[in-house]
């Protein structure tokens, strides 16, 4: 049974008050109703550019932009705020098995950027948390300088489904690659 909902109770305006209020008013006339009702618009849900579908171009949501104080060792570390240290520990021992790689040798910054979303979307697909991404060592690039290195390094941690990475080990691909954990449960529920 539904209930009303409790009604207002009437306002009631001292003497002085209303006398005023008529005066102020005068000889106005209330609109006729017409009936309408505007309904509100329901707006739309915010939807996070990184879970787009793949069918959408999200490589142009990874910037390029290197963040300040980026080293151009061999150290390539992070881990993203919230997450333990131990993780970190255990990416480097190889506490988890490396389920997929991506190996962007000799692509384009444009061409390693849109390959890296789709890699990154289909592991999330097949929920793989521990994934190896090879950047190469810049060998053959101009001025013998690793490019793809710090631009990879930028990418992943702009991904907030990257919650750690650490050089790859000597037999892994060494300062030429990269081991990534990824958020477990991570799966795109396909329409």
């Amino acid at each position: 049974m539904a209930t009303k909902p409790p009604s207002k109770p009437p306002v009631t305006l001292a003497p002085d008050d209303a006398a005023l209020f008529r005066d102020a008013v005068g000889d106005a006339k209330p609109i006729p109703d017409a009936g309408r009702v505007t309904p509100s618009r329901p707006r739309a849900r915010p939807l996070p550019r990184q879970r787009q579908s793949n069918d959408q171009p999200a490589h142009d949501l990874l910037s390029d932009h290197l963040p300040q104080g980026s080293e151009t060792g061999d150290e390539l570390t992070f881990l993203r705020p919230g997450v333990s240290p131990q993780a970190l520990r255990r990416l480097r021992r190889g506490h988890w098995v490396i389920k997929d790689e991506l190996d962007l040798h000799g692509l384009t910054r444009d061409q390693a950027r849109e390959q890296l979303v789709a890699f990154l979307n289909q592991c999330r697909q097949h929920d793989s948390r521990c994934v190896r991404i090879i950047h190469g060592k810049g060998l053959s690039s101009k001025n013998h300088e690793p490019v793809l290195k710090q631009l990879v390094k930028s990418w992943l941690m702009q991904r907030e489904d990257v919650l750690a990475f650490v050089p790859a080990r000597p037999a892994e691909g060494g300062g030429g690659a990269v081991i990534v954990l990824l958020k477990r449960g991570y799966k795109t529920v396909m329409p």
